[in-house]
C-alpha cells in the first residue's frame, strides 16, 4: 500500500491524539505510517515525503503549536518546490474563536499549496465545542481521502 507520514503540530495533545488514531487505522488498512512531532531540523524532515498528512491545532489568538514553527517558518522562508507531495489536512479548532478558528490548519493548507503540493480531498476542520473526540472524525475523513489518492 501507501507509505504515509504524518505531521503532528499540538500543544494539548488533541492533534497528537488524532495522528495516534489515524496511524492505528491506516496500520490495520496495510499503509506504513511514520507520526512526525519534532521539526527543529527544518526542511529536512520533508526528504523523501510523497505523501502527507497535517494534523494541526490552533492555539491562542491563531497561532500554530510551537513544535511546528520551525517547518512553516523554514517552509515559508525557503519555499521548496513540493510538486512531488500529495497532503491531506486535518485542523483542529474552537468555533467560539471565530475569527481564528482552525487557523494554524488553514495557514499549513495554504503554506503547502504556495510550496506546489497538491491536496487530496477537502481540508478536515474539526470543532473542539461540537466534536470532544476529534479522532472519531478523522478516521471517518481518512478512509475518504484514501480512496481519492
Amino acid at each position: 500500500m501507501s507509505n504515509i507520514v504524518i505531521f503532528v503540530g499540538t500543544e494539548s495533545g488533541n492533534a497528537q491524539m488524532v495522528a495516534e488514531a489515524l496511524n492505528d487505522e491506516l496500520g490495520r488498512l496495510d499503509h506504513d505510517v511514520n507520526i512526525v512531532e519534532e521539526f527543529d531540523d527544518g526542511l529536512d524532515v520533508l526528504d523523501g515525503v510523497e505523501t502527507l498528512i497535517v494534523s494541526c491545532s490552533t492555539h491562542g489568538l491563531g497561532e500554530l503549536p510551537d513544535n511546528i514553527i520551525p517547518l512553516y517558518e523554514a517552509m515559508n522562508e525557503d519555499k521548496p518546490d513540493l510538486a512531488h507531495l500529495k497532503y491531506g489536512i486535518i485542523a483542529l479548532g474552537d468555533q467560539t474563536y471565530s475569527d481564528t478558528f482552525c487557523k494554524a490548519g488553514k495557514d499549513m493548507d495554504a503554506l503547502f499549496t504556495e510550496c506546489g503540493a497538491k491536496r487530496v480531498g477537502d481540508r478536515l476542520e474539526v470543532d473542539a465545542c461540537t466534536q470532544p473526540l476529534p479522532d472519531e472524525e478523522a478516521i471517518d475523513w481518512v478512509k475518504e481521502w484514501l480512496t481519492l489518492l
